[in-house]
């Protein structure tokens, strides 16, 4: 990344600065009602409480054998500590915080910052386009930025950010800062599904319809958020297992089950464990 441009993408990012605290609390929405699990000994285990009734009463969320050192030593119960803290499949949610959150809103900044420098900084942007062997006349400013990759080090500076704003906040209230936001994003999604065109694979086979039926109420039963996001697909996957799912037929009913983008992948990942 050219100098000048890494300091112009922190001045857009520092700029969005209140939008990304935004987006960060209203993606914490339902955090604290998910079952709360630890690693013991190298074995993932359920703890019976939930990540809320744990923030709630000050008890640590996140464990010594998993999580980023970074992360360590948060306030127990805070936003922090609920990051450092895994999912029913292991994973840490500051992992899925990055790639849902962070990921996209410093792509989108990069993005942002390319439009700033083609309309204020003209000739530096021509000399960059030609390093990059773009043309100035047809150029896709998002091709650019990942060519350029610029992303990577602004990811850093996003993750300070919320740190330094919402680290030691405890989860509850962050969660209840987020959730008129988290209701439009929701709306928006809701949206998105409505206007997207219809699946070839609209209609299960005949031989599926009994699997379909037994995943849809494993759904119900389990709590499942709808659509399913990439993050629940370990509770997913363990509550068609529930129902008796072989691993054929939960490949079968992942199209004609309500998941958000990229879930059907996450729950094929982990299908050989089924």
């Amino acid at each position: 990344m050219p100098d000048w441009f890494g300091l112009l993408g922190r001045e857009v990012l520092r700029e969005r600065r209140a939008a990304l605290i935004a987006e960060a609390c209203a993606w914490s929405v339902g955090l604290s009602d998910r079952p709360h699990h630890l690693r013991r000994r190298g074995r993932l285990v359920a703890t019976g409480s939930t990540i809320g009734d744990r923030a709630a009463t000050g008890q640590s969320l996140s464990g010594e054998e998993d999580g980023r050192l970074e992360l360590g030593d948060a306030r127990p119960g805070s936003f922090q500590d609920a990051l450092n803290a895994v999912d029913a499949d292991g994973t840490v949610y500051a992992d899925r915080f990055d790639r849902e959150v962070i990921e996209p809103f410093v792509r989108e900044t990069c993005v942002l910052a390319a439009d700033r420098a083609r309309r204020t900084r003209p000739g530096r942007w021509a000399e960059l386009l030609d390093d990059l062997g773009e043309d100035p006349a047809d150029v896709d400013v998002a091709a650019v930025v990942r060519a350029g990759e610029w992303e990577e080090p602004l990811r850093t500076e996003a993750e300070h950010l919320v740190l330094a704003a919402l680290g030691g906040t405890p989860l509850l209230e962050v969660e209840s800062e987020g959730l008129p936001l988290s209701l439009v994003r929701a709306a928006e999604a809701t949206a998105r599904a409505a206007a997207a065109p219809p699946s070839p694979a609209s209609e299960p086979d005949e031989g599926l319809s009994g699997a379909l039926f037994l995943a849809l109420a494993a759904v119900r039963e389990a709590g499942l958020p709808s659509p399913v996001p990439p993050g629940d697909a370990g509770r997913l996957l363990a509550a068609l297992g529930e129902q008796g799912l072989e691993p054929d037929e939960v490949a079968g009913v992942l199209p004609h089950l309500p998941l958000a983008p990229g879930t059907a992948e996450r729950v094929c990942d982990l299908l050989p464990g089924l």
